[in-house]
């Protein structure tokens, strides 16, 4: 999978211009509050119409302002995890997990539901409602709906911001797997670089809407061990 954006878009006080590009794997974007990381994502999802600019994605154009091309989000083939988990609360997880099946009924079918339940320990969850969940729980649910939408390109905005610490320490192992098994480029937003120094391909810094710098893994963990020396 390949993505490449270029886009320019007017964000209150500061003016959105990025070009970047990512592959497989997981891509982090991290920056200050403000500085155009969830704007990004919106575009990328097809939430959010940029001013100016094209967004492609494998060899599909889904925006280009110039020709008028703007493709609708459900057909982007994109998951995302929101802050919230946004789960239907009269819905048992299970069926929760089905609602994303139905998104995904008419791309090839890339995981399913009991890999997806397996994969995120959910099988134990199936039977309750959102409203029983721990907020971990909760994001693990929604990660796994975004995944049986068969993406091609998840989404992911500070999944665990609204989970406190010591969930969190419970959901990364989760998020760990889920790298190691599946072939899925993934962009992770997050202002806790912990989280991603050492599962993140790459990192991408955005600030007042521009990205200032893109590093490698290894360089990433040689600054984060600088840092604590």
């Amino acid at each position: 999978m390949s993505l490449s954006i270029n886009i320019q878009h007017a964000l209150g006080r500061i003016e959105l211009d990025v070009a970047l590009s990512v592959g497989d794997g997981l891509t982090a974007l991290v920056g200050a509050s403000g500085a155009g990381k969830t704007s990004v994502l919106n575009i990328v999802a097809g939430l959010l119409r940029p001013h100016h600019g094209v967004v492609c994605i494998d060899d599909d154009v889904v925006v280009d302002t110039a020709r008028g091309i703007w493709h609708p989000a459900h057909t982007r083939g994109v998951g995302y995890v929101f802050q919230e988990p946004r789960l239907f609360p009269h819905l048992t997880v299970r069926h929760n997990l089905v609602f994303g099946q139905w998104f995904g009924r008419s791309r090839p079918r890339g995981i399913a539901f009991d890999d997806v339940v397996d994969l995120l320990g959910l099988r134990a969850l199936l039977a309750r409602r959102p409203p029983k969940l721990s907020g971990g729980e909760a994001q693990r649910v929604a990660i796994g709906r975004a995944l049986l939408s068969q993406p091609r390109l998840l989404l992911l905005d500070e999944p665990l911001a609204s989970v406190d610490v010591a969930r969190r320490e419970q959901v990364l192992p989760y998020l760990d797997r889920l790298r190691a098994e599946l072939s899925l480029a993934t962009i992770y937003v997050t202002h806790t670089l912990s989280e991603v120094a050492s599962r993140a391909e790459y990192l991408i810094t955005l600030h007042e809407g521009r990205v200032i710098s893109t590093d490698h893994q290894q360089e990433v963990a040689s600054w984060l061990t600088s840092q604590t020396n």
